[in-house]
């Protein structure tokens, strides 16, 4: 009954290895510093030479060794067949040959642990069939290191650590604590590490090996009888081969006589004999792994039954094979797993998942973000005026006004310029609907169930359905929010009341400008007088204000220049009043040519010849010249030098048409248009109303855009849900039905992963597996053992 026990435990073990069971079984794991004499012990338990020897670390793999004893063959059975021999489990063979299995166990750690020095944690089973051995099952493992060494891992030491606490830490095992006599048993590396798992001593038997290499005087007593560190299992002193009987393959049974003399005849151990010795070693081990599968047998039990029901669970969320093949029943399951799928995907939005995540935004919130934080944050960042320049909206102002002077800031200025402004709201608005498409189809990918997963065509063919009905909606959802924009920009409400108030708190926050330098009077005569000193003083008198209309129209009171037809003049009067005019007013470009058409060119003044300066005059279009440029009484001319002209001025209309120093004064229509490209750069500095206008323009942009914005913030959202959210969760259900729920695609639609079918068989083996050794172990006769 007892090698009974055992070889259903080596059983147990091999089945559960096979299919990954987590039952862990009662084993005798040997322990010990590499050179402390493992390899040396099992091969003396075992009584041959089979275990790879070799300078560093030789054992890179655990060794399960299971020792199972053979009945003596009677006389006439000795010649039928080997009495001996090796068996692994990764091979179908019988190995007879000791040398052989030494090779294997070579080549097959080789295999897993590669060339070099590197330890594996999967174990390499061997069964060793013998009359001569106890049935025993030992679990031979890499010998403690400190330093590395030749091409050894830098990490050695933490490796073989981890691997060796790994089999110790299991409660159901006992270690075999290996340690040399002829070193300090307090740095003893193997009780160390059995301390740490077993503080009590409770399932640890020490091993003292090199007994005969102690120093003369010196003995083991002590630690053989439990004085110095006291184990409930004790320890045993063992006498192995020297290196010497090894090279020369001394007998083994010459190595156990030796064994057994030596502690016979030694002084100190000749008392505590009978408990030493390979022999012995060997029966304790035998007696106590059998107590200890007997003390571990209610746990297995125990453990089995559970195991028995987490296995079935498993199995049972695997469902059954045999529904999957009757055709009667595939409809209503494909039926089922399509509305599972629509009520989860509608569900996650809804956020009523019961799944629903706790670490992370999940679904419907992940949309509310997008509304929320990203697409607001993205419309809160955009300056409505960022990429307009004053000189941009200096040139909407004139380009509005065409060849007329205006009184009031042109509305149509305001209108071409907060247009393209509402469009920036355009970009932002589309890349908020392809987010939320986004999330949606993330969702619809996520939408999956344990009998889902089974059927992985199914899923596949589900998602892409549903990805079919959200892309088929992206399209008028996009073109739905870009009319939205542009319904925004193809009437501009300046009656809104937001604009009215945003305009006038605009006006009213904008800062006081210091007042306006008097407006110097006309160089020209009026009506042929010059005006007086008083029509001087009413001219500057004239304040320029800004205001805003009840009808929310920008105005103002600002009035432009306005020429006056030149009459003859003579030139000393004309210069000394091109030079007040310079010294009293600021610099305005239609000011300027005006001036310099009426009266900052001598000569005589015919009303055809004023008009055709005004465009062509000697000086060009360029504004009058300011005072430092003029200081020394004369006029300088600005605007295109004429000194060089080609000889195309010298004919044609403008032929003859001299400037004082006799040069041409006329330009063509192409130096024109230069002229007018360059003139911006030459004249950067605003007049005092243009500075007015810009700045009121810009604050009414500010304030509509704002009306704009938060409008798109409002009707953006609202639509996506509408046309794309909610239009999808409703007709999810309608066309997967549609779609996919067609006979002649259920047998391709319900064909399981393959992956997945290796698996329940797999869970099947072990689930009949726990069964089985579950029924063995309950027939097992408690008493009798």
């Amino acid at each position: 009954m007892d090698s009974d026990l055992i070889k259903l435990v080596n059983r147990l073990q091999e089945t559960f290895n096979n299919l990954g069971g987590e039952l862990d079984m009662p084993q005798l794991v040997v322990v010990g510093s590499q050179s402390a004499g493992k390899s040396s012990v099992l091969e003396t338990i075992v009584g041959r030479d089979f275990l790879p020897r070799g300078q560093g670390i030789v054992t890179r793999r655990p060794l399960v060794l299971q020792l199972i004893h053979t009945p003596v063959p009677a006389e006439g059975e000795r010649n039928q067949g080997p009495t001996e021999w090796g068996q692994f489990l990764h091979l179908d063979k019988r190995f007879t040959d000791y040398n052989d299995i030494r090779k294997e166990i070579e080549q097959e750690t080789f295999r897993v642990a590669g060339q070099n020095k590197g330890v594996s944690k999967l174990a390499i089973f061997l069964k060793i069939y013998s009359p001569d051995v106890l049935d025993l099952t030992l679990v031979d493992l890499p010998g403690l290191t400190k330093i590395p060494v030749g091409d050894q891992p830098s990490d050695i030491e933490r490796q073989i650590r981890n691997l060796v606490l790994d089999y110790i830490s299991n409660p159901n095992s006992v270690i075999l604590a290996v340690s040399a006599a002829n070193v300090d048993l307090a740095n003893s590396e193997s009780l160390q590490l059995a301390r740490t798992v077993d503080p009590q001593g409770r399932r640890t038997i020490g091993v003292l090996t090199k007994l005969d290499l102690m120093d003369a005087g010196t003995n083991a007593l002590d630690i053989l009888t439990g004085r110095v560190y006291p184990l409930k299992l004790g320890f045993i002193g063992v006498v192995n081969r020297s290196q010497q009987e090894i090279n020369i393959a001394k007998n083994m049974q010459d190595a156990l006589e030796k064994e057994t003399a030596f502690f016979r005849n030694h002084p100190s151990y000749r008392n505590i004999a009978h408990k030493n010795g390979t022999k012995y070693l060997a029966k304790t081990l035998n007696q106590v792994l059998l107590n200890h599968i007997r003390e571990k047998l209610p746990d297995m039990k125990a453990r089995l039954n559970t195991l028995m029901g987490q296995a079935q669970q498993e199995l049972s969320s695997f469902g059954d094979a045999a529904i999957y093949g009757d055709k009667n029943q595939q409809g209503a399951l494909v039926l089922r797993l399509m509305t599972q799928f629509a009520r989860d995907f509608v569900s996650s939005i809804d956020g009523t998942n019961i799944d629903i995540s706790t670490k992370e935004l999940s679904g419907g919130a992940r949309i509310y973000y997008i509304f929320n934080d990203i697409f607001g944050q993205a419309l809160s960042s955009i300056d409505s005026t960022h990429n307009l320049e004053d000189q941009d909206i200096r040139t909407a102002i004139r380009n509005s006004m065409g060849p007329r002077p205006s009184l009031f800031v042109p509305e149509i200025a305001f209108d071409l310029l907060v247009k393209p402004q509402i469009k920036l709201l355009e970009a932002p608005s589309l890349r908020c609907v392809e987010l939320v498409y986004e999330e949606l189809v993330k969702i619809c990918h996520n939408c999956t169930s344990m009998e889902l997963q089974r059927f992985p065509r199914l899923h596949a063919q589900l998602v892409e359905v549903v990805s079919d009905l959200l892309r088929e909606r992206l399209n008028p959802t996009s073109e739905y929010t870009q009319s939205l924009i542009a319904i925004q920009a193809a009437y501009i409400n300046t009656n809104h009341p937001a604009f009215v108030s945003g305009s006038m708190s605009a006006q009213a926050s904008r800062p006081q400008r210091s007042q306006l330098p008097p407006r110097p009077a006309s160089a020209e005569p009026v009506n042929g007088v010059n005006s007086s000193a008083e029509d001087d003083d009413d001219a500057s008198s004239q304040d320029t204000t800004s205001s805003v209309t009840p009808s929310g129209r920008s105005v103002s009171s600002t009035l432009h220049d306005r020429g006056h037809p030149a009459v003859p003049a003579s030139n000393t009067a004309t210069v000394r009043k091109a030079h007040r005019v310079s010294q009293e007013q600021p610099h305005r470009p239609h000011s300027a040519m005006a001036a310099t058409g009426a009266g900052g060119r001598p000569g005589k003044g015919t009303a055809r010849e004023t008009f055709l300066d005004y465009f062509f005059g000697q000086n060009g279009p360029g504004p009058v010249v300011p005072e430092r440029q003029a200081h020394a009484g004369q006029i300088e001319r600005v605007g295109r030098d004429t000194s060089t002209a080609d000889a195309t001025l010298n004919s044609g209309l403008m032929a003859g048409r001299r400037s004082l120093d006799g040069s041409n004064a006329a330009f063509d229509m192409k130096s024109l248009g230069r002229h007018i490209e360059a003139l911006p750069s030459e004249s950067m500095n605003m007049s005092v109303r243009e500075e007015m206008e810009t700045s009121l323009i810009r604050s009414l942009i500010a304030s509509y855009f704002e009306i704009v914005r938060q409008s798109i913030q409002d009707l953006v959202p609202k639509a996506i849900m509408h046309l794309l959210v909610n239009h999808t969760s409703q007709h999810v259900q309608n066309r997967l039905v549609a779609s996919l729920y067609k006979p002649e695609l259920f047998a391709d639609m319900l064909n399981e992963d393959e992956g997945l079918v290796a698996e329940r068989t797999r869970v099947k083996a072990l689930l009949d597996a726990y069964r089985d050794a579950f029924k063995t172990l309950s027939e097992v006769n408690m008493t009798a053992m």
